[in-house]
């Protein structure tokens, strides 16, 4: 059998790779995960660049990230107007390195057990980050800021105000 093709334990259909989630080591279909709602596309706006890397184990991070940076696509130069006023950011990005998603688990911050959405777990199905930041500086087309809890080569969807 192919081995980029994996069977539904939900409704048994043979399916894509992309198209099935890991979840509590079962595979689950898009149609049996997500019922009737459609996908739909997203293009980043940038990349996180740092030295920080997701851990081996967990939802750790390896490395010293006090300030990264965001490298966006020459084309956003337009929408940075005036965001060098602003202090706070809250920076949306694509969790590209996550693993199998376990739907209850003992959560990092202190052991106790949750559900994902009870979590900052970059293991979730919607693969989505956000993370709340302190703009440094800006240079073109690139954000210095603290406190981005994103990995090197992270995939930038969004960056919003943060009226913190």
């Amino acid at each position: 059998m192919n081995n980029d093709i994996y069977e539904c334990s939900k409704c048994g259909k043979s399916v894509e790779k992309n198209k099935v989630c890991i979840v509590d080591d079962s595979c689950i279909c898009a149609k049996c995960m997500y019922e009737n709602a459609a996908p739909f596309e997203i293009y980043p706006i940038g990349i996180v660049r740092n030295n920080l890397q997701r851990g081996h184990t967990g939802f750790g991070l390896i490395g010293k990230g006090e300030i990264s940076r965001i490298e966006l696509i020459s084309t956003q130069k337009p929408f940075m107007y005036k965001i060098e006023d602003e202090k706070f950011l809250t920076v949306v990005y694509y969790f590209h390195t996550s693993r199998s998603v376990r739907s209850v688990f003992n959560r990092g911050l202190d052991g106790k057990m949750v559900g994902v959405f009870a979590s900052r777990t970059p293991d979730r199905l919607s693969k989505i980050g956000i993370s709340n930041v302190k703009l440094i500086k800006v240079e073109k087309t690139t954000l210095f800021v603290k406190d981005l809890d994103a990995i090197d080569r992270s995939p930038v969807l969004d960056i919003k105000l943060n009226l913190k």
